[in-house]
């Protein structure tokens, strides 16, 4: 039986915008590498070692914060179609790049591991990319993952659109984002699925030759809306408080297609006091209506998160916020 819970909005919550900063390489930009002067469609948040790692949905570089200096630095990942690393409409070239959509860091016998996850929404984006606390990279084509996300629609509904990546205690949990329309008699799906990560990194070492592994506990959920706009899931992580999730009220035709934003929320996914959300405000109480797209906890910070921003426009950087949280929160 498939689980199906609503997360509601609650007043006792509170996510205020504390700062924002403009997210521009250190170095500047590099034309020999391709790179950009600033982190654009940043698209997912996890520290790495002691900097904050976001991922970008049409770069291949992460970046690396370090949040108490402000310094940016930029870890190329092996170039795409062309020799490039940007990928985007106006270069007529977006269909060829990687869609990293959401990561995790977890510890390995060699060290920590940052693991940053190819949306899924076509079959030209189901790379998993590991890098380690050397710095070395592995792109894995991750194929019969997604066939298997893919194909279990109570999971995926109308469109795949992995969102977001979280390690609890052994699993790891997948964040299905249902933004979109319907498709062949199925609605678009906000839900969580689990797999064991023992599997899991077994087969993104040999994914040609070892089993795909199963998908288990998978959880549909109804965000609620904004704006009269359906929110939809857009990155989680796992706290000492419990798991967070980010959503934002995109009104777009489909898993591929960047729509209007009209707000975001941050919320909670708590099964013991129920499922809540707040919407993100500014410092003086105005909704914040940019489109958030990573979330993590701040370390020895009590109620403080960070969250990336990404403004559908490569033209732009992305912002890093950080965000107090108040309220009952776990």
């Amino acid at each position: 039986m498939i689980s199906r819970i609503a997360s509601l909005q609650d007043t006792a919550l509170a996510a205020t915008v504390l700062s924002k900063v403009p997210l521009y390489y250190t170095e500047g930009a590099d034309a020999s590498l391709d790179r950009p002067e600033h982190v654009r469609a940043g698209s997912s948040l996890a520290w790495f070692g002691n900097r904050i790692a976001v991922i970008q949905d049409d770069a291949h570089f992460v970046a690396l914060i370090d949040p108490k200096d402000g310094q940016v630095d930029a870890l190329p990942l092996p170039v795409g179609e062309g020799g490039l690393r940007q990928f985007d409409d106006l270069r007529a070239n977006k269909r060829f790049k990687l869609d990293l959509e959401a990561c995790l860091t977890l510890s390995s016998p060699d060290g920590e591991v940052l693991l940053a996850f190819g949306s899924g929404s076509n079959k030209h984006r189901e790379t998993v990319v590991r890098v380690s606390a050397s710095g070395a990279i592995d792109l894995a084509q991750a194929s019969g993952l997604y066939h298997r996300f893919r194909t279990t629609k109570a999971f995926s509904g109308s469109e795949l659109n992995i969102e977001g990546a979280a390690f609890i205690d052994g699993w790891v949990r997948f964040f299905n984002r249902g933004n979109g329309e319907s498709r062949e008699g199925l609605l678009p799906l906000d839900a969580t699925c689990d797999v064991l990560w023992n599997e899991l990194e077994a087969y993104l070492r040999d994914p040609e030759n070892l089993n795909v592994p199963e998908l288990h506990r998978i959880i549909q959920y109804d965000l609620g809306t904004l704006n009269s706009i359906r929110l939809t899931f857009t990155d989680a992580t796992a706290t000492d408080r419990g798991m967070l999730y980010v959503a934002s009220a995109e009104n777009s035709p489909d898993a591929i297609t960047d729509g209007s934003v009209t707000g975001s929320v941050i919320g909670v996914l708590d099964e013991r006091m129920g499922c809540r959300w707040t919407e993100l405000r500014d410092a003086d109480g105005g909704p914040f209506s940019a489109k958030i797209e990573g979330v993590c906890a701040a370390r020895n910070l009590e109620g403080l998160v960070y969250v990336v921003t990404d403004a559908d426009d490569p033209a732009r950087p992305s912002e890093l916020l950080e965000v107090a949280l108040a309220g009952p929160w776990a």
